[in-house]
């Protein structure tokens, strides 16, 4: 499933911690400095937005899981 099928929702708190949420369930809370980053990062591009959500989560394919099980 494609993050544009399924894309990631967050929300900044009062206290600056991000809530990234996938079909309606929370997924991780980024904190601290980190979530001060991607605050600054967010909102500029779509598509760029949902890549860093990915990557905020650790749901993100950097290239070399396999593509299918051999026999």
């Amino acid at each position: 499933m494609s993050l544009q099928d399924d894309p990631f929702d967050h929300r900044v708190t009062k206290d600056g911690r991000v809530l990234v949420s996938r079909g309606g369930r929370l997924v991780v809370v980024v904190a601290g400095a980190k979530a001060a980053r991607l605050v600054a990062l967010l909102g500029q591009d779509e598509e760029q937005d949902q890549e860093l959500l990915a990557r905020a989560t650790g749901n993100y394919r950097r290239g070399n899981e396999k593509r299918g099980h051999r026999a």
